[in-house]
């Protein structure tokens, strides 16, 4: 087995073939979940609630389907951090984010589902005022700009075509992009449908014939180092708390709580969700093996393909189709969701269209949304863990506390505190980041600056007990 840059010479017409075929009942099933809508009457535009929420009429399989395949677009992320560092990746892309779903599922689902809302920031504006629900939309959109998401599409492109990694970016999302204009919510849930059969297919298929050739997982232990099975993998307690901190960030995570919404019943979206977390547990299991598979036998690899080197050149003709297109789905089932959402963030909450949205402007926004992801994704130079990182320390340190506390404890922030805490931590988070670059004064992760900073002056006003103006 060897590592190359382009992969394509890999693959024969059987691959092309089953590829095609995976590709193809995709987009099918973006018409036949079109077919499914009640018809219009004559006239009549498109409600809100049928593009953002699908009706609210989601089932439970679909409901499945869609959450698990949302939630697992980086996989050149997770698979590089365990070729990178063993199971330290079971750790803090697992185990930390299976407690919080449950957390989600027993005690905020009900809570979500008493109020008469379709995003986050409706909530925040429910629970606080309209500045916090504006401040919520902001932090929401940068949590929701997919650029791990093209980065990952990017380089499943770059190594199976070779060329550079943006020529190949703006390629993938271009035609990501034209899929999500059609069709609203529903286009991406079902189509959801058909990638998540095929990813968990894809991974699973990559542990059996890894098995089948080189033995069973118990080898790995001699031929990769032993670090590789320490659960810190090297890092600082204070590193693994941050990965804790983002992995609860899923409490205020805009997919979350728009299949939460969109679900037929608080029972429905509860049963989803615990469901949901065990195929997850199996999925990790699964690409967690595969990617210490790969760097035991191409340890040479960059780690940031090395999965899909070895997934390609492991299996026979026509199953590296089906691995091909099982890969592929787990990105783009990630992306279109986080494309549609961060653009439902900037039309329907940040420029406050609610009682003239339109899908015009949904689709203008999702544009931009790709525009800008593809831009930024360029200063991550491909490093997805960064995204990730990066991006989700705001939501974790900065919305996570105040919006529960909203929730369990109505009318002890007023929209004021709210605002002033939220964006005294972002400005935290910045400043520190900035300044620690320059002058490199500190290893205390700006993160816990903007949680300090959000969570003190809430903490007044939870003391105090009373809201203000």
């Amino acid at each position: 087995m060897v590592s190359k840059a382009n992969l394509i010479g890999f693959l024969d017409w059987s691959d092309w073939a089953v590829f095609l075929l995976v590709l193809g009942a995709t987009i099918a099933s973006v018409f036949y979940g079109e077919s499914l809508k009640e018809p219009k009457k004559e006239g009549e535009k498109e409600s809100v609630i049928e593009l953002l929420l699908m009706g609210r009429k989601m089932t439970l399989p679909i409901f499945v389907a869609t959450l698990v395949a949302t939630w697992y677009g980086g996989i050149f992320g997770v698979t590089a951090l365990t070729f990178e560092k063993g199971i330290y990746n079971l750790l803090t892309q697992g185990f930390f984010w299976y407690g919080t779903y449950l957390i989600f599922a027993f005690f905020l689902v009900d809570k979500i589902r008493k109020h008469n809302i379709v995003t986050i920031p409706d909530l925040a504006g429910e629970l606080f005022g309209p500045r916090a629900q504006r401040m919520t939309a902001i932090l929401n959109f940068l949590n929701l700009l997919p650029i791990a998401y093209t980065i990952s599409l990017g380089i499943f492109l770059q190594s199976l075509l070779g060329g550079s990694l943006l020529l190949n970016t703006v390629g993938g999302v271009l035609l990501v992009t034209i899929w999500s204009l059609w069709g609203g919510f529903r286009a991406v849930v079902f189509s959801d449908v058909v990638q998540f059969f095929f990813m968990i297919l894809s991974v699973f298929l990559v542990v059996v014939f890894a098995w089948a050739e080189y033995g069973p997982p118990t080898i790995l232990l001699e031929k990769l180092p032993a670090t590789h099975f320490e659960w810190t993998g090297g890092e600082s307690l204070a590193t693994l708390f941050i990965w804790g901190f983002i992995a609860l960030s899923t409490l205020v995570d805009p997919n979350f709580y728009q299949r939460c919404l969109a679900a037929e019943s608080a029972k429905t979206a509860k049963r989803g969700i615990i469901i949901s977390t065990v195929i997850w547990f199996f999925f990790d299991c699964c690409t967690t093996l595969g990617a210490l598979y790969a760097r035991a036998i191409i340890p040479e690899a960059n780690s940031q393909d090395a999965y899909l080197q070895f997934s390609i050149q492991l299996v026979p003709h026509g199953v590296r189709g089906l691995i091909t297109a099982g890969i592929l789905a787990i990105i783009l089932s990630t992306l279109d969701s986080y494309l549609f959402n961060a653009a439902t963030c900037i039309s329907y909450d940040l420029f406050r269209l609610k009682d003239r949205f339109k899908v015009f402007h949904h689709h203008i926004a999702l544009l931009f949304v790709a525009v800008i992801s593809v831009v930024f994704g360029l200063h991550f130079e491909g490093k997805v863990v960064d995204v990730w990182k990066t991006l989700g320390s705001f939501s974790a340190a900065c919305l996570l506390f105040p919006i529960l506390v909203g929730q369990w404890f109505p009318g002890r922030i007023s929209d004021k505190s709210f605002s002033l805490s939220v964006l005294t931590g972002c400005l935290g988070i910045v400043t520190w980041r900035v300044l620690n670059r320059i002058y490199a004064f500190s290893t205390l992760d700006e993160f816990y600056i903007g949680l300090l900073l959000t969570t003190i002056p809430l903490s007044v006003s939870i003391v105090r007990g009373k809201r203000s103006a």
